[in-house]
């Protein structure tokens, strides 16, 4: 009975003080003003709604296009990496939480013969046996282990986030690569049909000279024309290449695997007649660089707690079991498993670093310097987010303002052409009318394509700066099939590479509240 009782003692001991508050800040979700709309919002295009289509390129209609995104998340390569450390955060976070538990456990055992030196007496020598086992555990009584599983845990989330912004950045690649292709095709078959048309021009001043009607001037300035635009044909086929060669490295895959792809007519991208923006306060929510960074001063929260408890002293629980034989008493292996062999040790312990010269205090300052230091990233982060959404619509709007000018400037140009050409033909101008007006529409028509390019990429910027596309990917996997059999057949995973595994791993906190996380595991 007295063992009994000392027992349910010690046990609820242990668990009042396993029970105690860790020691440090709680973690409290930094606040940041934000206006309650865009300055933007008033625009006929922008409209105040939350994004109902977070899967944003949909809106260009292009087939070509979604199945590269959809080719780039299966197989880009710094998407790949940046899945392999979730991984990588998701064991770290094991180790931490292992630390809960018996922080030393060993089994042991040994067969030594020793021999007397003679000069000490002499006498036989003889065998020792022992075979045992030992466990050490430090409670966590300030919440050190708990306060950097919290840290370890708000890390993990983080390295999601961390995986939810490149895919942002990816997507946003692919579409901004894809443009700049579809632009300088279109500058491409521009350059080609004004070559056509001045061809036309050289031949009729070409004509004229031959008869004797014109100058050689008339003829040679056509030529001069005609020239010069041909050169600018291998400029735009040289960046055609390149942008192919970007697409197939931003999908994983060596130059040429999608030039068969992209060479299909298709036209530049067009804008939707209006976009969601939501409002400042989504962005809270959406913009997985925002989360990271909360997640990020959310584990060094933790760290300075885990700093602080080292001003206190810490409690261990140390045991050993164990059966011994042999010795100067004439036992042997034989008696090592009979009762009288047992041993055993059980104790508790404490360690207390009092005269630490402030090292301790100091290494506090410098966590909650660093705290800090991530609260007012925070703060920066959701205000440059803000920022950038306001500068995407701000520059999409005098993109599409300048658009429709240019439009009207190039169906000007166009007809002027027709007009300069028809009176050149009947003697009523020289040639020189020819020449401006084919130098303007050519340069009309460049300025035009080249602002459509520039619509686009400014609606990709606000789409990237609004943070959306990410929420697309609950219930894919981390990480590719193949890097998941190459890593299971090098190491035992245990079920952190299950498939169902990885999926769960990534889509369980997409839409949770990034201060909840902790509370609910």
């Amino acid at each position: 009975m007295k063992t009994a009782f000392k027992s349910i003692v010690g046990t609820s001991l242990l668990t009042l003080l396993a029970a105690c508050a860790p020691v440090g800040p709680e973690w409290v979700k930094p606040e940041v003003d934000l206006p309650p709309d865009w300055s933007e919002s008033g625009e006929n295009q922008f409209e105040s709604l939350a994004i109902q289509q977070p899967r944003w390129w949909l809106i260009f209609n292009d087939p070509v296009l979604n199945g590269l995104i959809e080719t780039a998340w299966q197989q880009n390569n710094s998407l790949e990496i940046a899945g392999l450390r979730v991984l990588e955060a998701r064991a770290q976070l094991g180790i931490a939480q292992g630390n809960l538990y018996p922080q030393s456990q060993l089994a042991a055992g040994s067969g030594i013969y020793t021999s007397p030196a003679n000069n000490l007496g002499g006498g036989s020598g003889f065998w020792q046996y022992g075979i045992g086992a030992s466990a050490s555990w430090e409670i966590d009584f300030w919440g050190r282990f708990r306060r950097g599983i919290e840290s370890a845990d708000a890390a993990y989330l983080s390295s999601i986030e961390a995986r939810n912004q490149a895919l942002i950045i990816l997507t946003a690649q692919v579409v901004n690569t894809y443009t700049t292709l579809r632009v300088n095709q279109e500058q491409l078959r521009i350059a080609r049909d004004n070559v056509d048309i001045q061809q036309r021009s050289y031949d009729i001043a070409s004509v004229l000279f031959r008869n004797g009607a014109d100058s050689e001037l008339d003829m040679q300035q056509a030529s001069t024309l005609l020239l010069s635009t041909q050169a600018t044909i291998p400029g735009f086929e040289t960046v055609v290449q390149q942008a192919q060669n970007a697409l197939n490295t931003l999908l994983g895959k060596p130059p040429g695997s999608i030039d068969d792809l992209v060479d299909r007519a298709q036209s530049i991208p067009a804008l939707p007649v209006t976009i969601e923006t939501g409002i400042p306060a989504d962005l809270l929510r959406r913009r997985p660089d925002v989360r990271q960074a909360e997640f990020n001063a959310m584990a060094q929260n933790a760290l300075v707690g885990l700093a602080e408890a080292d001003l206190y002293p810490s409690f261990s629980l140390t045991g050993s079991i164990g059966l011994a034989s042999g010795g100067p008493g004439g036992t042997g292996f034989g008696d090592l498993f009979g009762s009288d062999a047992l041993t055993f040790s059980i104790g508790p312990s404490f360690v207390w670093p009092f005269l630490n010269y402030g090292r301790i205090r100091n290494n506090v300052r410098v966590q909650d310097a660093r705290l800090q230091q991530a609260l007012v990233n925070y703060g920066e982060t959701v205000i440059q987010a803000a920022r950038e959404v306001e500068d995407a619509m701000a520059s999409l709007n005098g993109s599409l303002a300048q658009e429709s000018i240019l439009v009207q400037t190039v169906e000007s140009a166009k007809r002027s052409n027709e007009l300069s050409v028809l009176r050149y033909r009947e003697g009523f101008s020289d040639y020189q009318r020819v020449l401006d007006s084919q130098k303007s529409l050519f340069s009309q028509q460049q300025r035009l394509i080249n602002q459509r390019g520039t619509s686009v990429a400014s609606l990709v910027a606000l789409y990237k700066a609004l943070g959306g596309g990410w929420e697309t990917q609950s219930g894919e996997p981390l990480i590719s099939e193949g890097s998941r059999e190459q890593m299971q057949q090098r190491t035992n995973w245990g079920d952190l590479l299950d498939s169902e595994t990885l999926i769960i791993e990534n889509g369980r906190l997409e839409n949770k509240d990034p201060s909840e996380s902790n509370r609910e595991k």
